[in-house]
């Protein structure tokens, strides 16, 4: 049975101090944050909790302060795609707040996570009122839509080998072992994230073996990275993260 988070949680009024200091919510004059954070609540939610389901309208603004939270899209006949995956320090799908209109997609809790939650409606307000805070949700939904174009172009740009194998470097990259790779989910939760199906996503890796690499249950070892990247043509402009943007001069 999945969890579901609670709409009605208690306002905070308390809420500690780091948090204030969220790449969004520290650009606020004090005072300001201060009145905003009387109507927040810090929650922890255990692995597996859906925090909202496409359709439903917003109730909260979510800030991913720890953790990891996974997007899905599912159509009228229930297939089920991975979308995106946020990581702190994030705001959750800020555009349905925003604009006060339905989630396109359900939330779904991927590990133990901490999440600030302010309410919908003083968040709207107060992005209308100061204009600091507005500049960050520029800066915040700026950095979403670069990493949607990004996934839109390793889709549409690349064979699912290649998708495989520079995921494959990106994950060597993150985990600072470039010749051993743990997959940090289910094969088939990856292979939704790279647009292809479970079974492709095993035709990949047996391909890619060919080329240097070594599958050993959820740990992949890369024997000739250089092979691999020359076989997968990794991209900057393609896989390299950015942290939450700011608008500049």
């Amino acid at each position: 049975m999945q969890r579901r988070l609670g709409r009605n949680l208690k306002m905070d009024g308390n809420i500690e101090m780091p948090l204030g200091d969220h790449p969004v919510l520290s650009q606020l004059p004090g005072p300001e944050r201060a009145r905003l954070l009387a109507k927040s609540v810090k929650h922890r939610v255990r692995q597996g909790t859906i925090l909202f389901d496409q359709g439903e309208k917003p109730t909260f603004q979510q800030f991913l302060i720890e953790g990891c939270i996974h997007l899905y899209g599912r159509s009228i006949d229930d297939r089920e795609v991975l979308i995106e995956v946020i990581e702190a320090p994030d705001l959750i799908v800020p555009a349905a707040v925003l604009t006060n209109t339905a989630y396109l997609m359900q939330a779904r809790v991927v590990e133990e996570s901490t999440l600030l939650l302010i309410q919908a409606s003083a968040f709207r307000s107060a992005v209308l009122s100061e204009p600091s805070l507005a500049v960050a949700l520029v800066g915040c939904l700026s950095g979403q839509f670069r990493r949607l174009v990004r996934q839109v172009k390793n889709l549409k740009l690349r064979s699912a080998v290649q998708r495989v194998g520079c995921h494959l470097l990106v994950l060597a990259a993150k985990q600072g072992t470039p010749e051993r790779v743990i997959l940090p989910y289910e094969k088939n939760v990856i292979a939704s994230q790279l647009g292809i199906t479970r079974e492709s996503f095993s035709r990949a890796l047996a391909e890619l073996q060919k080329i240097g690499i070594e599958v050993q249950g959820e740990t992949i070892r890369i024997i000739d990275p250089r092979r691999l990247a020359e076989v997968c043509l990794p991209d900057p402009l393609i896989d390299n993260a950015e942290d939450m943007l700011q608008v500049t001069e």
